[in-house]
């Protein structure tokens, strides 16, 4: 059984999660390592619905 985690992100939050997946996919492929995985995590932040919160 898969679990879901949510996260709730502001559009700053989001851009430096993406920024810092985009390095460490760029660190790993200079240390010729596989970056398959953070690929898909790359995807799916990107793909992530936009959901607006009462704060």
């Amino acid at each position: 059984m898969k679990h879901k985690r949510f996260m709730y992100l502001n559009n700053e939050q989001h851009s430096t999660l993406l920024r810092c997946l985009v390095e460490f996919k760029n660190d790993l492929v200079r240390q010729g390592r596989t970056a398959d995985i953070v690929d898909e995590v790359i995807l799916k932040v990107m793909k992530a619905p936009v959901k607006k919160l009462r704060v």
